[in-house]
């Protein structure tokens, strides 16, 4: 049997008076992927911070390959390497700068700038699809490109445990199968691979073993045939009736055309968009990274000026944000440190921020008790868990950041709601609850459109399902044609449904040549 690399034996960790961490164990061997799973505020990232040192328990031991780690610096000298889920990355400095800052001491240079450069390239090129210049400057990257910098700066140390909190959020289905491939290599070579995920498909695919978490405390831990979507919801919602999928089966009614896109062009070279979306509709929007559909959704919500043609709404064409406004359309980012939350401010008042306009004044200041009434509405729907609303959001877990967005949007009560991949990193009750109100949103006449990396997320969900490739709509899947072959064809642009494996997504040369 392998060695033990990571034993965290009953840890207690407090912050004021919440309890995140109420009693949890975890053990992890040498040549393992190890998944934590549990909902918002179970207490997942909490615990892989104390394995990483960041964090000091209030209570219980934590032992890696028999160290103490107490420090980040202790944990790094015992071999650990963490991902965190909100990347941190040093964004005016170039990607090879950022793999190997702090890698250095006062005196010594252990490689040199070459060396540097020349790891870098090699260790991007194993995990991206397409070339990454080691010398581009980070802020100039995409989301899913910052990704794999983060992930690249890890592998760069070779550890003895990698710890994965979320981190393959920011990536499609492609991108998240070569990052799979890397973790069994990891794996294969000694490593202990530790991964807090709330995609539970993913772990289930993954997985060699899973600690269950909730409220704090370890309810489970599962071996590789017990790891089952089933067996996992039932540990984490302790009932055995929770579903993970939420549409109702009442068909809705379609009302008249709220917004639509003609001739729409988001790059130059590909093909025009022909779009329409009517009350009552909620479309999914997928595709592989950099196939479109991002800069689709940001013209929809005005965003984004497209190359050619226009957005339309009955208020008139939608060509900037304030036109967006005047029709009724809201947009929800995924990517909520950089385009949803203000992190120096309090939970109330990144709610708050949009509709302190219509909250009207009570002499010449801001309707604080209005704003707070709405909160009140808005934290029952969506079951925020939070502290004090004064407390900085920051304090909150990542998905329940992302609930007070999502909150934020509906307040605004809005015609058309626009979600650019809203759970990433959100656990599976967060998201049905998400879908529900969605849903209840489109059958009292608005209408949704949302995009996710999560394909599983469509199904018993949208009406239809859009699907780019090269930078235009490829397939739209009615609701009742939804299957992973179909939309996965789409993806790689085939007209046909063959039956991808894992192991097997990596689109052919041509198809390559044709996304890029």
């Amino acid at each position: 049997m392998s060695s033990v690399a990571v034993e965290i034996v009953d840890i207690h960790k407090s912050f004021g008076k919440t309890r995140a961490l109420r009693g949890a164990s975890l053990l992890a061997r040498a040549g393992e992927i190890h998944a934590i799973v549990g909902e918002n505020g179970s207490g997942k990232s909490t615990l892989a911070k104390i394995a990483s040192g960041i964090i000091l328990p209030d209570a219980g031991t934590v032992s890696v390959f028999g160290a103490t780690p107490r420090t980040p610096v202790a944990a790094i000298a015992a071999g650990v390497a963490t991902i965190y889920q909100e990347m941190m990355l040093a964004e005016e400095l170039s990607v090879w700068e950022n793999l190997f800052a702090g890698s250095d001491s006062t005196w010594r240079r252990r490689r040199s700038n070459t060396q540097k450069r020349a790891e870098t390239h090699e260790v991007l090129s194993r995990l991206a699809a397409c070339p990454i210049d080691p010398d581009a400057r980070v802020a100039d990257l995409t989301l899913s490109v910052k990704q794999w910098v983060v992930i690249a700066r890890a592998l760069v140390q070779k550890p003895r445990v990698l710890i994965f909190d979320e981190s393959s959020a920011a990536l499609d289905l492609e991108a998240t199968s070569r990052l799979h491939e890397e973790m069994r290599a990891l794996r294969d070579g000694g490593t202990a691979v530790l991964i807090v995920t709330h995609r539970i498909a993913e772990l289930v695919k993954i997985a060699d073993v899973a600690t269950v978490l909730r409220d704090g405390e370890t309810v489970g831990r599962l071996e590789r045939a017990e790891i089952t979507e089933g067996n996992i919801l039932r540990l984490m919602s302790a009932a055995s009736g929770h579903s993970a999928r939420g549409r109702s089966a009442a068909a809705t009614a379609v009302g008249a055309e709220v917004l639509s896109a003609r001739g729409l062009q988001t790059r130059a070279s590909a093909p025009t968009v022909e779009f329409g979306l009517r009350a009552g509709q909620i479309v999914g929007l997928a595709g592989l990274e950099g196939a479109g559909q991002v800069e689709f959704i940001a013209a929809l919500a005005g965003i984004a000026a497209p190359v050619g043609g226009h957005v339309e709404a009955p208020s008139g064409q939608v060509d900037g944000l304030r036109a967006a406004e005047a029709a009724g359309i809201v947009y929800v980012s995924g990517d909520r440190k950089r385009e949803g939350i203000f992190p120096n401010l309090s939970i109330l008042e990144n709610f708050g921020m949009a509709i302190y306009p219509r909250s009207g004044r009570l002499f010449g200041l801001l309707n604080g008790a209005a704003t707070s009434a709405a909160f009140a509405r808005e934290v029952d729907r969506l079951a925020i868990k939070s502290g004090q609303p004064g407390d900085r959001i920051t304090t909150l877990s990542g998905g329940n950041q992302q609930k007070v967005l999502i909150a934020r949007a509906f307040a605004l009560s809005p015609k058309v709601i626009l979600l650019n991949d809203p759970t990433r990193g959100v656990d599976i009750g967060t998201k049905q609850a998400l879908w529900r109100q969605l849903r209840a949103f489109a059958d009292a006449g608005g209408a949704v459109v949302y995009l996710s990396t999560e394909i599983e997320e469509f199904f018993n969900f949208v009406d239809r399902a859009c699907v780019f490739f090269d930078g235009s709509i490829f397939a739209e899947v009615a609701a009742t044609d939804l299957s992973e072959d179909r939309l996965l064809a789409a993806m790689f642009g085939q007209s046909a449904a063959p039956t991808f494996g894992d192991a097997a997504l990596s689109p052919k040369p041509a198809q390559m040549e044709g996304a890029a």
